[in-house]
């Protein structure tokens, strides 16, 4: 990436206010005390003119992304919702809840129709090619509810990784957040994207799944969005999941 000349681009205040930062005047405060870089380096004069559909831009370290008309949607999927922009049978899918939003929106990856939680939707075609490749291995976080009792070596045999009929599979995290009876709800992370892999994982090891829940695709938390709703992403985190993935 190369810093634009002062001849050309935008200045670097009305960007970062354009990206939600605050007023032009308080952009300005965050360049004058040393807390703003562009492309790694440290900026503290002020009109520097860059380019924001290809300059990094970070304050306090942090990326905030500055590509204009660029969307990223936060949706918490319900039970029995499938995920597709339409569907020719009228099930419901994920389009009927954007269908009042004029941008055109990909989803990122997908959950089962019986799987419920986070899923990402954008209008940024590369940014969903590039969460969805393996090549990145971004991290995604799930909430397991499982026929127990779990045995305590559970998550160590996970870690370490176990053989499914298309290839090993393994854990980067485990956790038991509860265990009551016959069953137990465990937090886990992983970076594999196969076809209903958490289900089929903790089947081999005898532990079936009775409800699953996605909070977590790499730096973007579900939080306390309700089932159904959705959120735009903010600046910050929108250039954190671009970081995540190497843009």
């Amino acid at each position: 990436m190369t810093r634009s000349t002062d001849s050309e681009g935008v200045r670097l205040q009305k960007v970062m206010a354009a990206a939600g930062l605050g007023s032009r005047r308080a952009c300005e405060q965050l360049i004058e005390q040393g807390r703003v870089a562009v492309n790694g380096k440290a900026v503290r004069e002020q009109g520097m003119r860059v380019d924001p559909t290809s300059d990094v831009i970070t304050v306090d370290g942090d990326r905030i992304a500055t590509a204009p008309g660029q969307t990223v949607l936060a949706f918490n999927k319900p039970l029995g919702v499938l995920s597709t922009m339409s569907d020719d049978q009228g099930r419901p899918c994920i389009g009927d809840y954007v269908a009042d939003r004029v941008d055109r929106l990909f989803h990122v990856g997908r959950l089962d129709a019986d799987t419920e939680g986070l899923i990402l939707l954008t209008n940024d075609g590369e940014l969903a090619q590039r969460l969805s490749h393996p090549r990145y291995e971004v991290p995604k976080t799930y909430v397991v509810r499982v026929k127990g009792p779990v045995p305590r070596d559970l998550g160590k045999r996970l870690k370490a990784g176990i053989e499914l009929e298309d290839g090993p599979v393994k854990v980067d995290s485990f956790d038991v957040m509860q265990a009551v009876g016959r069953e137990a709800m465990i937090e886990l992370t992983l970076h594999e994207g196969r076809n209903r892999i958490i289900r089929r994982m903790m089947d081999e090891v005898g532990h079936p799944v009775t409800a699953l829940a996605r909070i977590a695709i790499g730096p973007i938390a579900l939080g306390d969005l309700r089932t159904g709703r959705w959120r735009v992403l903010g600046s910050a985190e929108l250039g954190s999941l671009q970081a995540a993935v190497g843009m």
